[in-house]
């Protein structure tokens, strides 16, 4: 038993070299976690879907490691998938209703790069349905809570990939990122969360909210384990036509580089109003340490910021509002028991399939695109997009990094917003600018507060820079991890 919780608390680095030297086996790592979970998420509701060959899949890693044949950068690591992507030998349900049991025909590409280089699938998380969501409340089969306070949300939509390692139900879990889905949650949950630049990691067998915006990303406990992540999972895909080639850098080597001379840009406008006080602290405190290490600290302007919410709820609606009219309930998804016309199937099907959230954002997109509407409102986002990301790249000319908060507060509790959904979508007013411009962009802790809740710094970096922030990253987390890493076990 000493041994199983020895493993929960150890990085994949650890569990690797203990594997190479026989002190444990992949099967040990599989019994470890998967009690972890039966023993846990009664009370969080990270899972939706638990993987029961999790353990016969580990001794076949065994038997592959004792013929000394390659097991893979994860040979034997447990990893959590986020329900919104394609696995074939699990449920795929983005938490809705309507696609409750569906099975997919194939992996998505991540999926598939994570099981050729060994990964354990633990399971499906929980997300708000369709990603709708920054507090994965709007799921169709459950709430999961926040491991720091079971009183509190996890963040969204990301929320079951981020209580499920934070909780050390996964040792690495992977998310998507529409407009803050992965750093949002990572923020709430203290766990560290990287939105990659948007075509480094494919889309292909991601279930598209918003196709222009959307980014899978991996989260894990420290800045190596994500590192280790991204490494497998990014990368060309033919399949998916917005992937880019790009020459990837070591990003293991790259993150452990000095930060000495770094410059870093500290957005003026972040702090102005609207943050809570312990959360301005936290983050100029952050500032004022990465001073001391050595890094320059400077204060930005980010032009046309105030525009950039209600320009990412136009363009994420609207393509929302498109990618799911394909749930027409004829070729696949929930379909109505009672109906006599086609039209009738359409409407009761999608009624009844679709929760508030998720409809209210189709309605917006729909509204958007209409003829008189599409260029007062899509067309003049479009427009405010393309100045947004001239202003990051007018920053990034000078600077390396950009550092700010993730959101506005920390954790709040279940329920404290669900009365007004606009209060709820300020709470990404510093992620979906990152999006916007299709840059990268790291949320990890960097403090508590006063109920000892994660408070989440973002590090923004330009397109496929995230070897400097990971850089920024590793170095701040290895000169203060005795103040932003929680000791022991949650939960």
């Amino acid at each position: 038993m000493e041994k199983l919780d020895q493993i929960l608390d150890m990085s994949i680095k650890e569990l690797k070299d203990s594997m190479d030297k026989k002190e444990i086996s992949s099967e040990d790592i599989a019994v470890a976690y998967k009690e972890q979970i039966e023993k846990t998420d009664k009370k969080i509701g990270s899972y939706l879907y638990l993987n029961e060959n999790i353990v016969k899949e580990a001794r076949e890693i065994d038997k592959k490691r004792l013929k000394g044949e390659d097991t893979g950068i994860l040979g034997g690591i447990p990893v959590g998938i986020k329900d919104n992507m394609c696995t074939i030998d699990m449920p795929t349900t983005c938490a809705s209703k309507m696609m409750d049991e569906y099975m997919s025909p194939f992996d998505a590409t991540v999926v598939k790069r994570l099981k050729d280089e060994g990964a354990l699938l633990l399971g499906k998380l929980n997300l708000d349905e369709f990603a709708m969501g920054g507090s994965t409340e709007n799921s169709y089969f459950q709430k999961t809570k926040n491991p720091h306070d079971l009183t509190r949300v996890p963040g969204g939509s990301s929320g079951g990939s981020a209580s499920s390692v934070a909780a050390h139900q996964a040792i690495l879990s992977l998310g998507s990122d529409t407009g803050g889905s992965i750093r949002q949650p990572a923020s709430f949950c203290g766990v560290v969360g990287i939105k990659p630049t948007y075509g480094t990691v494919s889309r292909n067998g991601l279930i598209a909210f918003a196709s222009s915006l959307d980014q899978i990303g991996p989260m894990g406990r420290t800045v190596e384990d994500v590192a280790i992540g991204l490494d497998v999972i990014s990368g060309y895909d033919s399949k998916d036509a917005t992937s880019f080639k790009f020459e990837k850098p070591d990003y293991l080597s790259e993150m452990k580089k000095d930060i000495k001379g770094l410059k870093i840009g500290l957005p003026r406008a972040f702090f102005e109003e609207g943050i809570n006080d312990e959360v301005k602290e936290a983050i100029l405190k952050a500032a004022k340490n990465y001073e001391k290490m050595g890094a320059i600290v400077e204060e930005v302007e980010i032009e046309n910021i105030k525009n950039a919410l209600p320009a990412y709820y136009i363009i994420s609606s609207a393509e929302a509002s498109s990618n799911l009219a394909r749930f027409d309930s004829v070729q696949y998804g929930y379909r109505t028991d009672e109906y006599s016309t086609l039209e009738e199937l359409y409407k009761k099907s999608r009624s009844e399939g679709f929760g508030k959230e998720v409809k209210r954002r189709i309605l917006l997109g729909t509204y958007a695109l209409s003829s008189g509407y599409y260029d007062a409102y899509y067309k003049k986002a479009l427009q405010i997009r393309r100045l947004i990301k001239d202003s990051y790249d007018k920053i990034f000319k000078t600077y390396d990094v950009i550092l700010s908060p993730v959101a506005p507060t920390t954790a709040y509790k279940i329920g404290e917003k669900k009365s007004d959904p606009t209060e709820a979508y300020m709470g990404d007013i510093y992620t979906v600018p990152v999006n916007i411009a299709g840059l990268p962009a790291l949320s990890m802790n960097c403090g508590f507060d006063s109920n000892s809740l994660p408070i989440g710094m973002q590090l923004i970096g330009k397109a496929f820079g995230e070897d400097k922030i990971l850089r920024a990253a590793y170095s701040y987390e290895q000169e203060y991890k005795e103040k932003i890493i929680k000791k022991g076990r949650l939960i």
